[in-house]
C-alpha cells in the first residue's frame, strides 16, 4: 500500500490545502494529513480545533485521516509507514525552502517528498494572508470551507489577536 503524509500547521486549513490534499488522495492508497503540534508558534485555533476543522473537511475522502505529530516528521512517516511526504509549493521561495527540507528528510529517513505545484486559483491563498483579512473585516468566502470561515470570524472577532484560547498570547491579552 502506499501511504503519504501531507503535513503542515492548518491554521486554518484552506482550499488551497484541500486540493494538494485531494490530488494527493487520488495519487495514493492512504494519505495522513500530519497537524504540526509547535508550542511555540502562535496559532489561532488550537490543535483539537485543527484537528476537528480537518477531519469535517476531508470527510469525503475514504483514504484520507488526520492526525497530530511533534518533533521530525520523518520519525512520524516511519511510525505511519508512509515513503512520501506531499507538499504543495506555490512560489519559487516556497520550493527553495521544502527543497532543503525534502533532501534532510531523504536523508533521515527513506521518505521520499512529491511536489504539488498549487493551482492558479489557490496560489496566492495562504493561512497568514486568510487570517489578516478576516482580521481587517475582508471576506475570505471561498477561500476556506464554510466551517472553518465560521470559527475564523468567531474568533478574530471576539479577540482581534487571534490567539488561541489559553495560550501565553491569549493569556497577555486578557
Amino acid at each position: 500500500m502506499r501511504r503519504a503524509v501531507c503535513p503542515g500547521s492548518f491554521d486554518p486549513v484552506t482550499n488551497g490545502h484541500l486540493d494538494v490534499i485531494g490530488r494527493a488522495a487520488s495519487l495514493f492508497d492512504a494519505v495522513t494529513v500530519a497537524v504540526l503540534v509547535n508550542e511555540a508558534k502562535q496559532t489561532v485555533f488550537t490543535i483539537d480545533e485543527r484537528i476537528e476543522m480537518l477531519t469535517e473537511a476531508v470527510a469525503g475522502w475514504d483514504n484520507v485521516e488526520v492526525a497530530s505529530f511533534e518533533g521530525l516528521l520523518v520519525d512520524f512517516c516511519v511510525a505511519h509507514q508512509a515513503a512520501s511526504i506531499v507538499k504543495g509549493v506555490r512560489v519559487a521561495a516556497d520550493f527553495d525552502y521544502e527543497v532543503s527540507m525534502a533532501h534532510m528528510n531523504g536523508r533521515l529517513a527513506r521518505v521520499e517528498t512529491v511536489f504539488l505545484p498549487a493551482r492558479p486559483e489557490w496560489a496566492f491563498v495562504a493561512s497568514s494572508l486568510v487570517k489578516e483579512v478576516v482580521r481587517f473585516g475582508g471576506d475570505v468566502a471561498g477561500l476556506v470551507p464554510s466551517n472553518v470561515l465560521t470559527r475564523l470570524q468567531q474568533r478574530l472577532t471576539a479577540d482581534p489577536t487571534g490567539a488561541a484560547p489559553g495560550s501565553a498570547r491569549a493569556e497577555q491579552h486578557r
